[in-house]
């Protein structure tokens, strides 16, 4: 089983679409017995709150719920439970490390990294446009998956 998490500053609107979005995208493949799919931020700030209405509303466009998920904060151990920990931006990454303290196996990645664009996702808390992150978010998890079926470690 692939373990991933994303991770965003809050764990109330990228990193929370994300986990909702992959989590989908395998169910709809057949893939999601492979794969244990979660979410965390790098902030205490928001720990405790629910996704934020923005994100939830644009999964909602696409038939996602994100019932019942709450902000949680990245632990030190969360290094050795998943296999990929993935931020949103060079932000995330640099608390990321703060957190976990290194990345010896090397599990540590921006999402869109795995783009054919790789860049920093922006965060809709200060931009307001969900659709965007909808999409840089999408375009990430499809890059991300395909990278993982291109290396093996998912069975069609």
């Amino acid at each position: 089983m692939i373990k991933v998490l994303f991770i965003c500053h809050g764990n109330i609107c990228r990193s929370p679409m994300a986990e909702f979005l992959f989590r989908d995208i395998v169910q709809k493949r057949g893939l999601s017995a492979q794969f244990y799919i979660a979410s965390a931020a790098t902030s205490s700030e928001e720990l405790g709150n629910p996704v934020h209405y923005g994100t939830a509303s644009k999964l909602m466009q696409y038939g996602i719920s994100t019932q019942g998920k709450y902000a949680v904060q990245l632990r030190r151990k969360d290094y050795k439970e998943y296999d990929y920990i993935l931020g949103m931006e060079y932000r995330n990454i640099r608390n990321i490390d703060r957190i976990i303290g290194s990345d010896p196996e090397h599990k540590v990645y921006k999402l869109l990294d795995f783009s054919e664009n790789p860049r920093d996702i922006a965060d809709p808390w200060y931009t307001g446009n969900f659709d965007r992150t909808y999409d840089d978010i999408l375009e990430g998890c499809e890059g991300f998956l395909n990278y993982l079926i291109s290396e093996g470690e998912v069975t069609l």
